[in-house]
């Protein structure tokens, strides 16, 4: 069965959010690790929240740059 630029293209959709979403959870959980060592916090919720937000758009950005050659790589690999 041969592989479609739709396949490689949900498999893209997939990497990015996937890699994006660990992102945000390790950002996430540095800055409550953070904030909770602080006697008066650092951060409010509000500016955790849009971090996490902010941290989401760019590695959406990037990953979707990088993600589609490595996945085309890797599947001209496995078609040989």
């Amino acid at each position: 069965m041969e592989r479609t630029g739709y396949d490689t293209g949900k498999y893209a959709l997939i990497a990015s959010v996937a890699s994006s979403l660990i992102l945000v959870t390790i950002f996430a959980g540095l800055s409550v690790i953070v904030n909770s060592s602080r006697t008066v916090p650092l951060y409010s919720q509000v500016d955790i929240i849009a971090g996490m937000i902010f941290v989401f758009i760019l590695s959406m950005i990037v990953a979707a740059s990088v993600w589609p050659e490595l996945i085309e790589k890797i599947m001209d690999k496995r078609n040989r």
